[in-house]
C-alpha cells in the first residue's frame, strides 16, 4: 500500500473535508490505486523523449489577422429594426 488512511485522514483534514469512516477505506483504496498507476509510469525510459504538454501536435486554426475596410456606419445601422444617428435604438432590459 502506498498511501495510508492517516495520510489521507491528513489530507482530508487540510481539505476540510468530513469524511465518514467508509468514505476513509473507500478514498485510501482509490488513491492507492492510482498512486500504484503512477508508479508504474516511473517505470518507463523516457531517457530522449523531448517533454511535452499534448500527446498530438496542435497547431493554431485561426486565419491570418488581415486589415481590411469596416462596414459603413450607416449601412451597419440599416440593417437594425431602429436607430438613431450613432447606435441602435433596443428596449430597455432591466
Amino acid at each position: 500500500m502506498r498511501i495510508t488512511r492517516k495520510e489521507v485522514e491528513h489530507v482530508a483534514h487540510l481539505a476540510r473535508l468530513h469524511l465518514a469512516s467508509e468514505e476513509l477505506d473507500l478514498m485510501t483504496e482509490q488513491l492507492d490505486m492510482i498512486l500504484s498507476y503512477v508508479a508504474k509510469l516511473d517505470e518507463l525510459d523516457t531517457e530522449g523523449i523531448e517533454p511535452t504538454t499534448h500527446a498530438f501536435s496542435i497547431t493554431n486554426a485561426f486565419r491570418d489577422d488581415i486589415v481590411e475596410a469596416s462596414l459603413e456606419q450607416k449601412k451597419a445601422l440599416a440593417n437594425g429594426p431602429d436607430h438613431s444617428d450613432d447606435s441602435f435604438i433596443v428596449p430597455r432590459v432591466i
